[in-house]
């Protein structure tokens, strides 16, 4: 009978291979034996014409062409309508891996309705593709740098969680046979400015701080979220480029870590290997080096035909290196099903009705109002009663699309901004006036103040300010930045200072709502003000988000996935890539906001602290219970986290790490008891030699609303500690 079936089996696979013209097309084979097929099938030149991101049609073979270029950091980005969500940093902020699974759910289910609509009508150029270059998981380790709003933070840990989550919802790949988007981390690796050097700064880390920091959120992704591609950075690292780095690349992407997916240079970073940092003396050169290291994709111009073809015939390469890359490159596109027939994949059927519909934006405004941090509330200022007599809108950010938006977007037809938010959520009775009073970042021109005196006519005045993409940004996009994107100073620009001096004495009550994608230096607006709520670049439902939380239809819940300094001279300088002195957990100047914090309409004690074991040793289990009350009068989120602190030791440790935390949800008067089930692996440090380590001492542990930085306490945050001895 098992022969029979055999046999049965065989004649069913046989009937249906003649089904196909070509091997490359049967679903029923690996897909390793599809990619065998169809590069055995291709002369040198086509093989060439599929290693830049604008992949080449095969005529002859019925493929059409690809473009692998495509960006979702926070939508479906570059190509017309879509849902935009919040930017990435404050879907770090609501330290929430299943709102962000959720979120980039969505943003797969419209990546697909436009894949296919294009796909029908045979557009398949930029931005069309289902290959997206996100998410960013760098280290956020500096304020002033531009792109920093484009990540999840400051943090390793959540970092990794967020990304994992991103990456698993944009795939859904572990109950399905097929892909339905390609997610890609990037910038591999330890890239995080300056800007305006990108293209030729090398970036100097030790091992402690690669594996410590720079590293761990690309591991996570790789090895737990599978991410189906990774992305070089255009800088060097200790003197290599990310495109073409034996260590990064092939000793720890490739064998450590085992990755299987396909590598691709960020766009034109394999010329800067020539022209930016020098490694090499020709283009083909600059293209054998990437190719031999593993970039198999070249975002650009360089892999074309006349230089791949030189760089053979001179015998920098052979053939067989570029045929090695091709298949690395085409196994994701056969995971994409992008060589099946429609009928063949579950997601031919999306349709452009999921394209910013209902759902998708619902949950646009609910991330927005999750992400957004309460940073002062002075007397319970909010939230704001609706039935005001007089409210005031001012501020250069309050009818501010671009704050709204952030890096790598996409467009909708519904965009809210804060004032438009806020004139829909009060008593039609309410009198809303509104100037814009001050421009984002330049004096006025005008010197004529007919602004400020309407602050003392009205009970309260909402000033809008802070910073947009077009101060803060990547190296061409930030058009109002003298320092391509990258900033000099954490506070805010001095014509909005004295913006707010002017508004804040005439003003009654003075909320303050702060858009930016980074730490924002607040000194005196914090002391000045009664109520400052820090809302990034909330997306396209933002002004609806802002003011439900405003005036308490939504209860602010987000923390700072970012420490705010004080001031740009409390860190280390920019170029500096050691970690001595960034961060939370290296930082040794007392911050203006510690990294994990943010207020709430309510207050949240922490209680009853017990550990089962008082010492343990390596690989051992243990487990730490509390309860958390909610001690308001209203139902709020909070976030709880857990840090340790190792004890003083041989090799240099971090002040604090964050190692678990959770979002529960409290009725007043409602306690919860919560469980944490931890392993020795959290008190392991990393050493200078990029080891983890499990050194005998006693260790802190700590828990709470935020990270046990100085100020934390101040600020309102309640914690309870802990420790357990290392044997």
């Amino acid at each position: 009978m098992k022969k029979f079936l055999i046999l049965s089996l065989a004649f069913v696979l046989i009937v249906q291979a003649e089904e196909y013209e070509y091997p490359f097309r049967n679903p029923n084979l690996s897909t390793t034996e599809r990619v065998n097929d169809l590069v055995s099938r291709l002369t040198l030149k086509e093989k060439i014409g599929q290693l830049q991101n604008s992949a080449e049609a095969i005529p002859r073979l019925d493929i059409p062409k690809y473009n692998w270029w495509n960006e979702c950091l926070h939508g479906v980005a570059r190509n017309g309508k879509a849902t935009v969500f919040p930017q990435a940093i404050a879907l770090g902020a609501t330290f929430d891996p299943s709102l962000v699974r959720n979120i980039s759910s969505a943003i797969s289910t419209e990546a697909r309705a436009k894949f296919n609509l294009c796909s029908e009508k045979g557009q398949r150029g930029q931005y069309q593709g289902l290959t997206f270059w996100s998410p960013n998981v760098n280290i956020f380790r500096d304020p002033r740098w531009g792109r920093g709003h484009e990540t999840y933070g400051e943090d390793p840990f959540l970092t990794s969680q967020i990304g994992i989550s991103f990456v698993e919802g944009l795939q859904q790949s572990k109950n399905s046979k097929y892909l339905k988007a390609a997610a890609c981390a990037k910038h591999y690796a330890v890239h995080s400015g300056p800007e305006k050097l990108r293209h030729e700064f090398n970036a100097k880390a030790s091992k402690k701080d690669i594996w410590e920091t720079y590293l761990p959120a690309f591991e996570s992704l790789v090895t737990e979220a599978n991410v189906e591609g990774v992305m070089g950075a255009y800088n060097r690292t200790n003197g290599q480029s990310c495109c073409a780095h034996t260590y990064l690349m092939e000793k720890v992407l490739r064998k450590k870590w085992n990755f299987d997916g396909y590598y691709t240079s960020d766009c034109g970073a394999i010329g800067d290997i020539y022209s930016g940092h020098n490694l090499v003396d020709s283009p083909e050169k600059a293209v054998a080096l990437a190719l031999q290291r593993g970039t198999n994709l070249n975002c650009g111009n360089m892999y074309n035909d006349s230089l791949i073809t030189n760089a053979i015939e001179e015998n920098l390469i052979s053939e067989e290196i570029v045929t090695k890359n091709v298949k690395e490159l085409l196994e994701t596109r056969f995971r994409l099903g992008l060589f099946n027939t429609e009928e063949e994949i579950p997601y031919s059927s999306i349709s452009e009705d999921k394209l910013r519909c209902k759902e998708h934006v619902t949950l646009a405004q609910k991330a927005a109002e999750k992400s957004m941090v309460l940073l002062k509330n002075e007397n319970n200022t909010l939230p704001l009663k609706k039935d005001l007599n007089q409210l005031y809108v001012t501020g250069p950010t309050a009818t501010h699309v671009q704050a709204l938006l952030g890096n790598y977007y996409g467009v909708s037809p519904n965009l809210v901004t804060i004032l438009e938010g806020i004139v829909g959520e009060v008593d039609p009775a309410t009198s809303v006036k509104y100037r814009k009073g001050s421009l984002l970042n330049y004096p006025n021109k005008n010197p004529m103040d007919w602004y400020s005196k309407v602050a003392g006519q009205s009970e309260v005045t909402v000033a809008c300010l802070g910073l947009s993409q077009l101060i803060e940004g990547e190296e061409g996009g930030a058009i109002a930045s003298p320092h391509r994107g990258d900033r000099t100073q954490l506070k805010l620009p001095e014509n909005q200072l004295n913006f707010f001096d002017k508004i804040q004495s005439k003003a009654n009550k003075l909320v303050v709502v702060l858009t930016g994608g980074s730490p924002i230096a607040i000194p005196e607006i914090y002391k000045k003000a009664d109520a400052v709520l820090h809302v990034w670049y909330p997306g396209e439902q933002g002004g609806n988000a802002v003011a439900d939380v405003l005036f308490g239809e939504a209860t602010p819940s987000g923390k700072l996935p970012i420490t705010f300094p004080k001031s740009v001279s409390d860190i280390p300088p920019y170029k500096n890539y050691s970690m001595k002195g960034r961060t939370y957990k290296y930082m040794e100047k007392e911050p203006l906001f510690p990294f994990g914090f943010g207020l709430s309409y309510t207050s949240f004690a922490y209680s009853d602290l017990k550990i089962n074991k008082d010492q343990i040793e390596n690989n051992e289990n243990f487990t730490v219970k509390f309860t958390v009350k909610n001690q308001g009068s209203r139902r709020g989120e909070e976030i709880v986290q857990l840090y340790t602190s190792p004890p003083e030791l041989d090799i240099k440790v971090p002040n604090y790490s964050l190692k678990k935390f959770q979002r529960i949800s409290l009725k007043p008067g409602e306690e919860q008891l919560i469980e944490f089930k931890l392993n020795s692996d959290i008190l392991k440090t990393v050493d200078q030699n990029g080891q983890e380590v499990l050194k005998p001492g006693k260790y802190q542990i700590h828990i709470g609303g935020a990270s046990p930085m100085p100020r934390s306490k101040e600020l309102g945050i309640d914690f309870v500690d802990t420790h357990i001895k290392v044997l």
